[in-house]
């Protein structure tokens, strides 16, 4: 029988008073919800867990990617003005690794070793001596952080190697670095006996030691030990090249380009062996191949181009010659070593007038207007070595031959003043100093003539019979 419920209906819970507190509470939750919502909304508050816009890139991802560059050969590509983006190279990749990983020590070694072989992209000696800095710099942190590391310590010996013959180093610090050089590659091999690189290192240290037959012997163990490894052919090339053996130089240079074959400075310094060996289309040929890795890369280097000029002007070739160092001037017109390397050129062809302005930027510098080719001011070059010494003595000379007084055009005072610094500089130099006193004596020849017949036209003698 159907029963129903009657009278009061039934309650499952307790009844409750209304709490005003918890209804402020929820009150207040409410609102700083909608408080969130509009800060979102106003771009005032950042959501939790939205992606960042670009990912986070491990060090690893970094030091791959310099891998692939120094691979491609593109080690150092220097930046273009802004507003153009910025050109990455090896360099820069490995610098960011570090950025994420500071603590890698190899990462910072490889980052010196690759900075060391950059200065081979550079034309001047300021510009190399400030890459060796940084590279050392690089390599010591790495010994800061694993000192005991073989690899490490052989990297340091190469650093302290190469810098040890910038021209801007004094002789006493020249020999105090290469015995920490030594020292260094000594205790890589130690560490690690089956390191190539170690060993390699040491080989070239000996070599700049002038120790012959232990660099030709250490060069020799470390390809045997490590015939993988680019660095180890190369150094064994340096030193048989240095002992006038080219065409086994040139074997071992192809073997490091096999392993690293867009290292552009290996095709450099084969196309020099073949000058050696008076070989001049097979030199031509590497230098060529050069350039053109660089221009496959789009990295404006100089260097074979300048190589490809040096080489056409002394075959007599001096047009072509011409048009490749206007090449490399394009590459980079603020480069004065390019200027004196024209000026040369331009010199050997008799265009004594051409000539003069193009050194004029090498060993004075010049500004934009006074700058007939590059059309940008330019730097000189500080007399530090040899190679810049003759641009010197040819601006001299150029200077002393062109002097005109009666017409108002008498550049022999400048020209003195010039050849004064080489003879200053190099005074144990025959070669320079004998074109110094030759261009001296031009001028003098202009006063005598100019005291005695004012009216007269001196007839100096050509630039030429200067050339060494």
């Amino acid at each position: 029988m159907e029963r129903k419920l009657v009278g009061k209906q039934p309650t499952f819970r307790p009844k409750k008073s209304l709490n005003i507190y918890r209804v402020a509470l929820w009150l207040a939750l409410i609102l700083a919800g909608i408080g969130v919502l509009l800060g979102i909304q106003r771009q005032q508050i950042e959501p939790l867990f939205r992606p960042t816009p670009t990912p986070t890139r491990t060090a690893y991802s970094y030091i791959q990617e310099a891998q692939a560059y120094f691979q491609a050969g593109k080690l150092y590509d220097p930046d273009p003005p802004a507003p153009q983006p910025p050109r990455p190279d090896a360099i820069d990749s490995y610098q960011r690794a570090l950025q994420v990983d500071p603590n890698n020590a190899l990462a910072w070694a490889e980052l010196a070793r690759i900075q060391t072989y950059s200065i081979t992209m550079l034309s001047t000696d300021p510009a190399r001596l400030q890459r060796l800095e940084e590279a050392l710099q690089s390599i010591n942190r790495a010994v800061e952080i694993d000192p005991e590391n073989s690899t490490v310590r052989a990297v340091r010996a190469f650093v302290l190697d190469w810098y040890a013959s910038s021209p801007l180093v004094s002789e006493e610090q020249t020999q105090e670095l290469l015995l920490e050089a030594e020292s260094e590659a000594v205790r890589a091999y130690g560490l690690d006996p089956d390191n190539g690189l170690a060993l390699a290192y040491y080989a070239e240290v000996l070599l700049d030691q002038q120790k012959w037959s232990q660099a030709e012997q250490n060069a020799a163990r470390a390809v045997a030990l490590s015939p993988e490894v680019m660095d180890a052919h190369r150094v064994y090339a340096t030193v048989l090249e240095s002992l006038g053996q080219y065409n086994s130089a040139i074997r071992q240079y192809l073997e490091a380009a096999a392993i690293n074959p867009n290292l552009t400075f290996l095709y450099v310094y084969i196309g020099r062996n073949y000058l050696g060996l008076r070989l001049y289309e097979r030199a031509l040929e590497y230098y060529a191949r050069a350039a053109n890795i660089n221009k496959q890369l789009g990295v404006e280097n100089p260097i074979p181009n300048i190589e490809i000029a040096k080489t056409y002007a002394q075959q007599g070739e001096f047009f072509i010659a011409a048009r490749n160092a206007e090449t490399a001037l394009s590459y980079d017109p603020t480069n004065a070593n390019t200027y004196g390397q024209l000026g040369i050129i331009y010199i050997r062809s008799r265009n004594y007038e051409g000539a003069m302005p193009v050194l004029k930027c090498a060993v004075r510098g010049c500004t934009a207007e006074e700058n007939e080719v590059g059309g940008v001011a330019v730097q000189g070059l500080p007399l530090t070595n040899l190679t810049v010494a003759y641009y010197y003595v040819q601006y001299g000379t150029v200077m002393a031959f062109l002097s005109r007084p009666e017409a108002g055009q008498n550049f022999c005072p400048e020209a003195r003043q010039v050849l004064e610094e080489v003879r200053q500089a190099y005074a144990s130099d025959p070669i320079l100093i004998s074109i110094v006193e030759d261009s001296e004596g031009i001028c003098r020849n202009l006063e005598r003539q100019q005291a005695a017949t004012p009216d007269a036209t001196p007839t100096p003698a050509s630039p030429e019979a200067s050339n060494p």
